[in-house]
């Protein structure tokens, strides 16, 4: 992926993620985070049906829907969106599933369905959860953590990347950048504690960058596993220069519900 490519689509997506954040109301924030989900669920499942796993799609995004539902209703939790999605989804593969070519897909086709959803849907719904119960300034410091440690990761391991941190799933990772990300991740942190957060402790919003970016350093090659698996390199094609919706989110699925419950309890 050149940089000619990949620095018109960055400013691109990040001036949109800024007027979001900034300016959109609530429901607007949320039905964007939806659509986002269900674009990257679809690459999820589509990398799937490489396989010829055949997760079920469009019953996917439903079950999604639901756990996002959660989020945006109190009165509707979690416990019972999980619930439901498993009985929906007993219903449905029974239906569907009526031949004897189908069955031998079943296992991993209702696994892949079920927990996909709640692998793209649930962490990411967090991000409304941030802004809704914390603010603006909250999201700025997460994207500022993961968007600034991913260019430290990136330009450390590029120069000095000798050490391989996880050569199957991520070959160009190094433990060199992943250093450099922390590091990176370690100002960012720092900056914006003084622009938005001066009554938090110094330490607790440095400790609380390093540990989310640490985070987002495995939530990046656990989804790179997913495309090794079945032999491609990014999730799509849709963003130029930056592969997928699921390509782009990967950073966010571990570390936004840990950055939730990390302001949420120690920065009290």
């Amino acid at each position: 992926m050149s940089d000619r490519q990949r620095t018109p689509t960055a400013i691109v997506l990040l001036s949109l993620l800024f007027v979001l954040v900034q300016w959109g109301p609530d429901w607007a924030f949320f039905a964007v985070i939806q659509a986002v989900i269900a674009a990257a669920l679809w690459e999820f499942y589509n990398l799937a049906r490489r396989r010829r796993w055949r997760p079920q799609r469009a019953f996917g995004l439903v079950l999604a829907l639901l756990v996002g539902a959660t989020f945006y209703f109190p009165a509707f939790n979690l416990n019972q969106a999980l619930c439901l999605s498993i009985l929906l989804s007993g219903a449905y593969f029974l239906i569907a599933f009526n031949t004897l070519e189908k069955t031998a897909v079943f296992p991993p086709a209702f696994a892949l369905t079920l927990t996909g959803a709640v692998y793209v849907a649930l962490p990411t719904n967090y991000l409304y959860w941030i802004r809704l119960g914390h603010g603006q300034a909250h999201l700025y410091f997460f994207f500022g953590v993961i968007f600034l440690g991913d260019t430290g990761a990136y330009l450390i391991g590029k120069a000095f990347g000798r050490s391989k941190m996880a050569p199957i799933a991520s070959p160009n990772k190094t433990w060199e950048g992943c250093a450099g990300g922390l590091l990176f991740a370690l100002i960012a942190a720092i900056v914006a504690r003084f622009l938005f957060f001066p009554a938090v402790p110094l330490f607790r919003a440095a400790l609380t960058g390093i540990v989310v970016h640490a985070a987002a350093q495995i939530s990046d090659p656990l989804e790179s596993l997913f495309k090794r698996a079945v032999g491609v390199k990014d999730s799509s094609n849709l963003l130029p220069g930056h592969g997928g919706f699921l390509d782009r989110i990967d950073s966010f699925l571990l570390a936004a519900p840990l950055f939730y419950y990390l302001i949420r309890y120690m920065w009290r």
